[in-house]
């Protein structure tokens, strides 16, 4: 089953018609883009979601595209013999997206500054936007507040564009229990006191719900389900290689 949140507050829905998911290297973005996307569709949104990662061939949204598409959510992402190329391929339609959005375009985007940068070369095309950055402190390099804010500041010059809000996605896969969601989340608001960015949601697994005390959190929550899967994990293939219903 696609995602849906557990709370519905206005940090689930964007606040603008182009947004833009950032964050350092295994942050969890694309799961994050992936199942946002969802659930904006499911809340009634027209929804585009652009690939823009050109620096991960694993980890990419085009990966998902069968299951968003059953779901009447535009996928721009290289097709055919172009769709597991290892290139920097920019489709020539996310312009278009980004400045005429049709609802929602959701951009996602590769890790760090490195992945950031393909933004600069499109920033003719932006308007209104924001720039969400994914925030999981269970990962190296950004499991300090200092770390954080560096990679904030790469991605803002690499991209020219500034960071609006913040998601905690924090977890250690098979490992994440309450408490690092809860940590986390707090670690998010300790990122954001840092630079008045303010954190619109945290991710929780749907299999942790019922142990997630949400009130507690103060924060809008959306439920994930893991999508996404490395080549090494793949169990269920449903038309596209690292798609996965959750085993």
């Amino acid at each position: 089953m696609p995602a849906q949140a557990h709370a519905q507050g206005d940090g689930l829905h964007p606040a603008q018609p182009v947004v833009v998911i950032t964050g350092n290297y295994g942050s969890g973005k694309t799961e994050v883009a992936v199942n946002w996307s969802l659930w904006l569709r499911r809340a009634g949104y027209r929804v585009t979601i652009a690939d823009l990662d050109v620096v991960n061939p694993y980890f990419r949204c085009r990966e998902a595209t069968v299951p968003m598409e059953a779901e009447g959510i535009r996928v721009l992402a290289p097709r055919g013999e172009m769709h597991h190329a290892e290139l920097p391929i920019v489709m020539p339609e996310i312009g278009g997206a980004i400045a005429h959005a049709d609802g929602v375009s959701i951009l996602d985007v590769g890790g760090d500054d490195d992945g950031a940068r393909v933004l600069a070369s499109l920033s003719r095309f932006f308007r209104e936007h924001e720039m969400l950055q994914v925030v999981n402190q269970c990962r190296p390099f950004t499991d300090t507040v200092r770390g954080c804010l560096k990679i904030q500041r790469e991605i803002q010059a690499a991209s020219r564009l500034r960071v609006t809000g913040l998601i905690s996605n924090a977890h250690l896969m098979e490992e994440t229990d309450a408490d690092v969601i809860a940590r986390g989340a707090d670690f998010a608001r300790e990122v954001g006191r840092a630079t008045g960015v303010p954190l619109r949601f945290v991710t929780v697994e749907r299999r942790l719900l019922h142990e997630i005390d949400v009130d507690a959190l103060g924060c809008d929550v959306l439920a994930v389900d893991r999508l996404m899967a490395p080549p090494w994990r793949r169990c269920v293939k449903l038309g596209s290689e690292n798609f996965q219903i959750g085993r």
